[in-house]
């Protein structure tokens, strides 16, 4: 082990063995020379007794072996091992994409036709993301539901996990829903679903402002406040989900069908009138 490696029948010379090379070992072992039985292999030698592995004589791999080997990668790291986990640990060498290869291709004693991902969805209930169970509308709107009585919230794209839903998560839900996979229709959105089923308030479809809306708003407001409002006043009295500000905003940027380069101030300047002298609040305008 001075190399940090075992030795093959290209490792050249043997120090501290005068003339001796790890290939005139091999043909030794393999013919049977210099005292030695024959029939045998470099590679062979160091599997038997170094337990090395040898690519031409892999050990034969069962199902049980297998799971046994991912019960045991499971306990360790607290997770289920997949083709791209590098090495099986406390194996011969064998890594997981081999083990994968020998359960499609075939070879090494299995059938083939099989994945890793699969036998550990049947053996051990790992949910599989190459086959994953069909949603309905009906199931997502029964988690979005449950999601609203616990958190106080709609769920959104980046909610997270979905408990009691065997690993389901609200990003690939979303992804359900636009690209029409597990049995949806696709074309629709976490957001846009909630919208016309729940009526959840959709940040991404706002529907279309216009100054005469705004202004109503605003006289709405005066008439509960007693004062005009501004981009600093919270949320809109007469429209649950709207704010002030957002409304300033669409103002000034020309958004939801607004021209822009205006202000709440400015599109309300029209319907303001001076403080009446000896009033503290201004009178609502007819």
């Amino acid at each position: 082990m001075r190399t940090g490696e075992w030795p093959n029948v290209q490792s050249g010379a043997i120090p501290h063995a005068p003339g001796e090379t790890w290939y005139r070992i091999q043909v030794a072992l393999k013919q049977g020379r210099r005292g030695l039985p024959g029939g045998s292999s470099l590679a062979r030698l160091m599997q038997e007794q170094r337990n090395v592995r040898n690519k031409a004589n892999l050990r034969r791999l069962t199902i049980r072996q297998i799971l046994k080997w991912a019960d045991e990668h499971h306990r360790n790291r607290g997770k289920w091992p997949t083709r791209d986990t590098g090495v099986v640990a406390n194996g011969d060498g064998t890594t997981w994409m081999a083990i994968q290869d020998a359960l499609y291709l075939g070879g090494r004693g299995l059938p083939g036709g099989n994945s890793l991902a699969r036998l550990l969805s049947e053996n051990r209930n790992v949910r599989n993301i190459q086959r994953l169970p069909d949603l309905s509308i009906e199931q997502i709107l029964e988690w979005a539901d449950q999601h609203d009585q616990r958190t106080g919230a709609w769920p959104i794209r980046e909610s997270g996990t979905i408990p009691n839903a065997s690993g389901e998560n609200w990003g690939s839900v979303d992804h359900a829903l636009k690209a029409g996979s597990r049995g949806l229709a696709g074309g629709t959105t976490l957001a846009q679903l909630l919208a016309q089923r729940r009526g959840k308030r959709n940040l991404r479809d706002l529907p279309p402002l216009t100054a005469e809306i705004i202004r109503q708003w605003a006289l709405d407001h005066f008439r509960q406040t007693g004062r005009w409002p501004s981009q600093t006043s919270g949320p809109v009295l007469a429209a649950p989900g709207e704010k002030w500000r957002n409304v300033d905003t669409a103002l000034y940027k020309g958004l939801r069908g607004l021209q822009g380069g205006s202000s709440l101030a400015q599109v309300l300047k029209d319907k303001k009138k001076p403080r009446p002298v000896g009033r503290k609040k201004q009178t609502v305008p007819k």
